[in-house]
């Protein structure tokens, strides 16, 4: 066999979903990012190497996240029986369980990956619906896939993605607290109802968000990224919230969220207000106030989400 045929190397973004109010729905693709080659085996044998973020923590063989992926695919298009196996190896610059999407980023890396070695036999949309399928949501993977800001619909099972690059030009300052926050509990924090007044906050805000990076309009920002559904119940499993999200702000940042489920949170400066590195000594110097560790990481919108490297 020609390993070189059967093989294929796949970068793909670190990504924050709900970006203040679009709870379940937003997301954005970050330039952090991760790799895999992949080689796929006609023998039984999965064999995982990693390096980098959470190396130590990552499941060997067939539990691996990626290898299902791969598994999943190749049950798609009918070819489970060809490839048993394969050898998975992974850099990983995005933290693990801190709200970037690294389970994601495994799922959407399997996925691209395979199907490139296959000869491409799903496009993107038939990519995102598998990958929306193992994540059980899509606002992490869409922009994975995508790159840029997406909105993600589901209907009756089915996910619709719209993608698009803002018209303005952000800087997105993440500070990352040395605990991790897992979106199962995250998740269990939130109540079962919500009133009507917050459901119409986060319905405002949200359209304003999307219409104010579509339209190219800063001044309207600040104004979009609250959020009255799952922030509010969130802080108490990040110290030090609330207080991050006022020294960002005070620095002269447009607005501030948690990044995902937590425990990253994120703030919105401009490319040409040149304040990102005063933000992210501000968010640092609040954790640290609070009695945490963090650093801080200075990103931008990824325009192109995931990318085969090479063969």
């Amino acid at each position: 066999m020609d390993n070189n045929k059967n093989r294929a190397v796949v970068r793909v973004p670190g990504t924050s979903a709900n970006c203040g109010p679009g709870f379940d729905c937003l997301g954005l693709a970050t330039t952090i990012y991760n790799y895999l080659d992949l080689t796929l085996l006609r023998n039984g044998k999965v064999i995982v190497e990693s390096t980098g973020e959470g190396a130590e923590n990552i499941p060997r063989g067939r539990r691996n996240l990626t290898w299902q992926a791969v598994r999943r695919i190749l049950q798609e298009v009918k070819r489970e029986d060809e490839f048993k196996g394969a050898i998975i190896r992974m850099r990983n610059n995005v933290p693990i369980s801190r709200g970037l999407g690294s389970s994601s980023t495994a799922i959407v890396a399997g996925l691209v990956a395979a199907n490139d070695i296959l000869g491409s036999p799903l496009n993107r949309n038939d990519l995102l619906r598998l990958a929306t399928e193992l994540e059980g949501h899509p606002d992490n993977v869409a922009p994975a896939l995508f790159g840029g800001f997406t909105v993600s619909v589901m209907n009756e099972g089915a996910v619709q993605t719209f993608s698009f690059l803002p018209r303005v030009k952000l800087k997105l300052i993440v500070a990352v607290p040395d605990f991790e926050l897992s979106t199962r509990l995250a998740r269990k924090v939130l109540p079962r109802s919500v009133s009507m007044h917050d459901a119409i906050f986060n319905v405002s805000r949200a359209s304003m968000l999307i219409a104010a990076l579509v339209e190219g309009r800063e001044d309207l920002l600040p104004l979009a990224f609250d959020d009255a559904l799952h922030q509010p119940y969130r802080k108490k499993l990040v110290p030090g919230m609330s207080a991050v999200f006022e020294a960002a702000k005070s620095a002269g940042a447009l607005g501030a969220a948690i990044s995902g489920a937590g425990s990253c949170l994120i703030a919105f400066t401009t490319l040409r207000s040149r304040l990102e590195e005063k933000i992210a000594a501000a968010m640092v110097e609040a954790f640290k106030a609070a009695g945490v560790k963090s650093k801080a990481l200075i990103l931008d919108v990824d325009k192109h989400g995931a990318q085969i490297m090479r063969r």
